[in-house]
Parts: C-alpha cells; structure tokens; sequence
C-alpha cells in the first residue's frame, strides 16, 4: 500500500453526501453556490480557494444538466472568428491551456480535420483561403499553446485519418489542434477539489425553493428541499450565487418576484454511432449542406465508438427533459452522409442525448438574428444588490474566469476576498502517481491520481477487474468506488455521469443495468425491490429517449 493511496482514501472518504447534508444545518456560510454545472463548482472551488465558507448544491445531480450534455470538447470556438469574436476566442484559448494543465488526466490534445471538398481535384480558391485565414487567426489568437500549429494535409493524409470520406469529391484538408474531455467527469473533479482540498459542503438532489432575507431585504440563505425524502431544511448565509444555467430565470424570479426573460435556451443535440460505421481517429468539422455551420464528429477514447454533433436550435420546452427529436437525429445523419460514404441509417445509433445552452438573450442593439447560433457565448455576471449575485451565458471552457469574475463581484457582501488562485490550481487527483498498464492507463483517465485505490479493490476482489458492459472498458471497480466515495444516488447517476455508458451504447448499457445494480447494492444499501425499481427507471429513460429520437430500443 502506497502513501499516495493512503491520502487517497483518506479524503474520498469525506466526499459524502450525508456529511455535507448535516453540516448544512448548522453553520453559516460566506457564500452558498446554486447549481453543481461546471460554472457552479468552479464558482464554489474559486470562493473556497480564496479561504471563504461554502456550499454547494443542486437540484439534481453534479452536472446533471448541461454540464454532462457537450461535446466532450475544450476549445476555443473556430466558428466564434467568422463573428469577428476574437476576445471570446483568445479567453477560450487561454482557458483552454489552463485546463491542459491543472487537469492533465482528464483534459487531453486532440487533433482536429478540416476537410476540402472540389470538383475535379480542385477545391475552391475563395474557400481554401477563408479556412487558412481562420487558422492562423487561431493559432495567432492562443492555438499554438498546445504545442501544435494548423498544416495544409494532402487528399492521402486526409483518408488515412477518417477513410470514409468522399474520394471523389475529396481535395486535401486541414489539420489543427484542440482538446477534449469528459465534461461530466472534470466538473466532479472540480467540486472535489473545492470539497476535499478546500472543505466546501456539496450535495446533490437539493433544490433551492425560496431565498430567506432579513427585514431590510438582504438575503440571508435559502429554503431547500431534499429531493430524496421531501424535508426541507433552512441553509444560512450570507451571500447567494445563482449559477443555475437554463434555470437562471427561476432564480431571478425569486429574487425580484417577476417573470425573467434573461436566457434563451438553445437545443444541442448527439449522437453515437460504431466506430466501424464512422471511422476516425481524429475529430473532423463537417459543414452543415444550406447553412453557415459546421458539426464535429468527435472518437470516443477508449471505446470503438463515435460521437456526431452538435445541432443548435431555439428551444421551448421543458427545461428538465430536453428530448432528441427525428429531425435532429436525421439533420445530424445526413451532415455526416453529405461528406462521407458511410450512409449511416437511424438503426446505427447506439446512444443520443440533448443538452440545452445557457445562451444570454439578444437585446434590441444586439438583435441581428434569429439563429441561436449567432446569440453570443459571452457570460454575464449581475448584481442584484441584495446578497445574490448571478452569472449567466458563458461556455463550458470558460468556467473558471466565469467563477473568477462572479467570485469577485461577492467583494460587498464577505468580510474579506483574497486573490484569485485557481490560474494554477491542480484539480483533485492531478498528483504524481502514474499509469504503465493498459488498466491503469484507462483508470488513470478518468480517476488520475485516485487509481491505486481502484487497483486496491481489484486487488482484494479479482473480479471486479471484469468488464461491466460488454464493448466498453469500464471494469466493475469503477461502478464500486464511485458508488462509495463520488456521491451517487441512483443507477442513472452512475451509467450516464459516472461513467459514459449510456451515451455510448444504452442498449448494451441497458442489457447489463440489473448486473450494475446489484453490484453496488450493498454499497448504496438497496434491497432487491430497489434494484428492481433503480433498474425499471433506467429503463424508462432508455425508452424515452430513444423512442422520442425514432431510434429503435
């Protein structure tokens, strides 16, 4: 047993929902964080860090919205250049480095292709130009900090990276660098880190349903109900952030009793399909045939699969169950079929899922399109002079100077706010320990530095070095350990955050749910009824989904 393993379960073991639950009834906190996204644990990992009391929680799971529901991309946005949004890009960039380095397991380079399509061997001069220009702004504007810079690649190149691209029409392409990770994942860690290194108090499946003040208006904490047993509980403080995402109106609607109108949703739509049906072993940009838009094809690592999206369209609905649609799923197909010849049918889909962005709404000056896809992807942090500070817009790359910029503006309501530290701050599990296996190498990815206390558990039970899904390299450890020290609360939690199950192939997901379930039964304490009914729920999902998609179950 290594040091490194001892510090290990030592903190995991105060990551605990029932811990931070009880300690929310009885201490007064500088700040409490609404909302566990990306933007939210960063808001709560960034105030921590500056040495003030928090909490965190959220009505659903960590990053249960659309913190779980993107790209599975870091970057800086090379469509953002074309609306002249060169600041937005350089801070993408910029953020895009910081989270190469304070999140190296989780966060990794990915090189990106660009396609040029011609007629007769010749690609259009106009269109060759405009992507070379684009790049070089790119690279000039923060791309080269990872080390690469974009190249021109020959037709030969091009196919030997994704073979399945139109021959005839095929010219030669572009190639240049960004990076990707595992959103839900790297937003954990970041509520970890606030949690374990700093001693914030997070928990999950608590939804904030008033906010309580003083007789002179101030806020003064919030009223909470606990989502698992219906009680309600009373948290004190003396600062309140909304970091709610698509939800932000609510917030504002109980903080200046009026409807709000400040986010206007946009619908993001994936797609998985076989790797054997879209062969790619980088990402590529496919253009969208009629419009001004591109889409990412995107391979899973360590699984024999590919991600297609993303659509971005006005959204209306309910904001808790953002579905797929047909058209989604046939606008996405027939994008990827336009520019390659793998004619991928509906049938070829093994996972989907819909994630709604936080978009701020166009005023009258900035009103120059109905499009969502031209609304800007800045954020937007407001004081409402009362001890609630929101923070709306932004993407998921940016979180950190979002928290920066929302911690600073807490400055009137705490008695002291030290500098910012999360420039250079390690997120949890960035230590020293390194992989050699093929095991370790996958466990590291996803765990970092907490991968010897997985190789424990396999160690004292073999078998849990087993595959829990047929055609996915999550071994059954994984499924134990974040049942015991990441915080999970049901079935769903652990097949669609936990680990990426669900989104890479829910109907082999589905086939294996029972065996999960009763995996780590003891460890969540459910009897069979419970495992039944914690099966039974996913299942329901799985049909939903698929069936409000077209897709076959």
């Amino acid at each position: 047993m290594t040091p490194q393993f001892v510090v290990s379960t030592c903190f995991m073991n105060t990551f605990s929902r029932d811990e931070s639950l009880r300690a929310l009834n009885s201490t007064t906190y500088d700040v409490l964080v609404i909302g566990a996204g990306m933007t939210g644990a960063g808001v709560a990992l960034d105030a921590a860090s500056r040495g003030l009391k928090v909490a965190l929680i959220d009505a659903g799971d960590i990053a249960s919205g659309t913190s779980s529901k993107s790209s599975k991309m870091v970057h800086g946005g090379l469509r953002y250049l074309q609306q002249r949004e060169f600041r937005l890009v350089y801070e993408n960039l910029r953020e895009r480095q910081r989270l190469l380095e304070n999140a190296p397991f989780l966060v990794r380079p990915l090189p990106f292709l660009i396609p040029l399509f011609g007629n007769n061997g010749v690609v259009s001069h106009t269109v060759a130009k405009s992507y070379g220009a684009a790049l070089r702004i790119y690279d000039l504007t923060g791309g080269w900090r990872i080390g690469h810079r974009h190249r021109k690649i020959t037709k030969r190149e091009a196919l030997s990276h994704l073979p399945t691209l139109h021959t005839e029409r095929l010219v030669a392409g572009f190639l240049y660098h960004d990076a990707r990770g595992d959103d839900a994942r790297v937003a954990l860690a970041v509520a970890k880190t606030a949690a374990l290194d700093f001693h914030a108090d997070v928990v999950n499946y608590l939804r904030v349903i008033d906010i309580t003040r003083a007789s002179d208006g101030r806020a003064t904490g919030v009223i909470c109900r606990n989502e698992l047993d219906q009680s309600l509980l009373s948290v004190s403080a003396r600062s309140v952030v909304n970091a709610t995402g698509v939800w932000a109106d609510h917030v504002f609607a109980m903080t200046e009793h009026t409807p709000s109108h400040r986010i206007t949703p946009a619908k993001g739509v994936h797609l998985t399909v076989p790797r054997d049906r879209l062969p790619a072993d980088v990402a590529a940009v496919f253009s969208v045939p009629g419009e001004k838009r591109s889409i990412f094809i995107i391979p899973v690592e360590d699984a024999p699969y590919t991600f297609i999206g993303t659509t971005d369209t006005a959204y209306d609905g309910d904001l808790d169950q953002p579905e797929c649609s047909p058209e989604d799923v046939r606008y996405l197909l027939d994008t990827v079929n336009a520019s390659t010849s793998s004619n991928l049918v509906t049938d070829d889909v093994t996972g989907l899922w819909a994630g709604l962005r936080p978009l701020l709404s166009a005023t009258d000056e900035t009103r120059v399109s109905a499009r969502t896809a031209d609304l800007s992807r800045r954020h937007q942090v407001t004081d409402s002079k009362d001890g609630v500070v929101h923070i709306t817009g932004g993407k998921w790359t940016t979180y950190r100077q979002m928290a920066e910029d929302t911690v600073d503006a807490l400055s009137p309501y705490v008695s002291s706010l030290g500098r910012v530290r999360t420039k250079n701050l390690k997120l949890h599990g960035s230590g020293a320990w390194r992989p050699s296996t093929e095991l370790e190498i996958h466990l590291y990815q996803r765990f970092g530095s907490d991968t010897p206390a997985l190789l424990e558990l396999i160690e004292q039970r073999p078998e849990l070095a087993e595959l829990a899904v047929p055609g996915l390299n999550y071994v059954k450890a994984e499924f134990v350990y974040s049942a015991r020290h990441e915080m999970v609360v049901s079935l769903i939690d652990l097949v669609t955050r936990r680990t990426r199950a669900h989104l890479i192939d829910a109907r082999a997901t589905l086939a294996s749910a029972a065996d999960i379930a009763r995996l780590v039964a003891p460890d969540l304490h459910w009897d069979d009824e419970e495992v039944a009914a914690q099966v039974a729920t996913y299942a329901e999902l799985v049909r939903h989904e698929f069936s409000s998609a077209g897709v076959r179950v």
